[in-house]
């Protein structure tokens, strides 16, 4: 006896060397975990179950993949667009008003965006990860957490830029102490929903003695090392002017070019440093929409797909993307990719629906328990009403357009269902675990509060944004 079936619908299974679509196709679970995949009439004569759901005219898709997300800045969403020298002009003058509180309550909103969008599975990657996993906990979603590691001193809202960062090993020991804390306590809980990994900020913010001792603490605890890799011009010139090197060499040169490292972005990278990383079998992580906005680049992930499998997507962060929906991920991903070497074959709808699900499920080290829809694996899935305007018609012969629909035509608002670990997150549109409306408005009077606990600040930096709210442009 199954406890849900879902049957009669658009099935896509991400299953074979494409999206595996199955129509008139069913999904059964028990507990957490899929049990039946198949046509609808043969999986009907052969199961009952306690619930079933009808599927007619809805997509059923294994949950979205965000391999890279910081739901812990959530709180400065729409403070650091149209603006250059992202951090260091745009987010590090609003720093001085972040709050322990305002950073958990911009993080669960963050986090409420995403799994209303379809996500799952989120890589959250922040400081105070010990405090933010509580926020999936209350959510549901399954988390892949890391604390970030770096030797940056506290206050760096004065840094100027192109200056050499003042790095402090009591910092950086500090922060790896807490990492270690992180995942011995929090690694494999809710069933292993909740998994912990290494963290290390970028090879630019912090030392080559720590960053190998992350490398080793990975081995020791059988970890991915999540970090940012070759992010932007200032990274380069930091590595330039510290170790002589840019960062794909100085991390090859220390052996850290391996299977656990997730690497992301690689803004700055070459083509033959980003197809040596892939050679090393590392993943790479892509964030179209954040890095389109902050730097008005598009990263090498069509070189590094030449070269492996081990890609993903992921949405960044509100204060640099201002959008965290994977939706917007793959459709940005598609055209910005497209129109880079103006080709409109290029990057499919397929293919960035596989970098959302099961390609990017196997870059972040789960591929044996999601991104996919198949027997045996997590019941995670998200269905989708194919009857909002913009996702009409559905075709099926001669050729079907299902997947270049969901790729360029969805935006989020159009998942009706999520399930987590065989969970019910998200029903009819409405979540089920948290309040979302006093979540906001939490978010909001926090928000108010660090805004004026960094005025003086701002004031002080005078940020892009701030001469454009003066001027009347904002």
């Amino acid at each position: 006896m199954l406890d849900v079936l879902i049957t009669r619908g658009y099935l896509v299974t991400m299953t074979g060397p494409g999206t595996g679509v199955m129509e008139n196709g069913a999904i059964g679970f028990k507990g957490n975990q899929i049990v039946v995949v198949g046509k609808a009439p043969e999986v009907e004569r052969e199961y009952k179950a306690h619930r079933f759901i009808d599927a007619t005219n809805k997509a059923v898709l294994p949950g979205f993949i965000d391999a890279h997300i910081h739901t812990g800045i959530a709180i400065m969403r729409g403070l650091a667009q149209d603006v250059d020298h992202w951090m260091q002009k745009g987010l590090w003058p609003f720093a001085a008003g972040m709050t322990k509180e305002s950073v958990l309550s911009g993080s669960l909103v963050n986090i409420i965006e995403g799994v209303k969008a379809g996500t799952t599975t989120f890589c959250d990657y922040n400081a105070n990860m010990r405090e933010i996993v509580k926020n999936h906990l209350l959510v549901g979603t399954r988390a892949r957490v890391a604390d970030e590691i770096n030797e940056m001193p506290e206050k760096v809202s004065k840094q100027e830029v192109g200056e050499l960062y003042p790095l402090d090993p009591a910092v950086g020991q500090a922060k790896l102490n807490e990492s270690v804390k992180l995942i011995e306590e929090w690694h494999g809980q809710e069933g292993g929903r909740i998994t912990c990994i290494f963290g290390p900020q970028g090879p630019d913010m912090l030392s080559r003695e720590l960053l190998l001792e992350v490398q080793q603490l990975a081995e020791k605890y059988d970890s991915m090392i999540h970090m940012h890799v070759a992010q932007g011009d200032r990274e380069i010139d930091q590595m330039v002017k510290r170790y002589g090197k840019r960062s794909i060499q100085y991390l090859e040169d220390l052996n850290c070019l391996n299977e656990r490292l997730l690497a992301v972005h690689l803004t700055e990278a070459t083509k033959e440093e980003t197809q040596l990383l892939a050679r090393r079998k590392a993943a790479m992580v892509l964030c179209s929409g954040s890095i389109g906005i902050i730097d008005g680049i598009v990263p090498p992930m069509a070189e590094f797909l030449e070269m492996s499998n081990r890609g993903a997507l992921g949405s960044d962060q509100a204060p640099g993307n201002n959008c965290n929906n994977m939706f917007n991920e793959m459709k940005f991903t598609a055209i910005l990719n497209k129109c880079r070497v103006r080709d409109p074959k290029v990057f499919p709808a397929w293919q960035v629906l596989r970098l959302a699900t099961i390609d990017g499920a196997r870059a972040i080290g789960l591929g044996d328990e999601v991104g996919s829809l198949e027997k045996g694996k997590k019941a995670d899935i998200i269905m989708v009403d194919l009857t909002n305007p913009n996702l009409v018609p559905t075709i099926s012969q001669p050729v079907r357009n299902l997947i270049p629909n969901l790729v360029y035509a969805a935006r989020g608002n159009e998942v009706e269902t999520v399930i987590i670990d065989g969970r019910f997150i998200v029903e009819d549109g409405k979540l089920n675990t948290v309040d979302e409306k006093e979540a906001a408005l939490t978010a909001l009077a926090k928000a108010a509060e660090m805004a004026e606990g960094a005025k003086e600040n701002v004031l002080a930096q005078r940020p892009t944004l701030l001469r454009l709210t003066e001027e009347g442009y904002y």
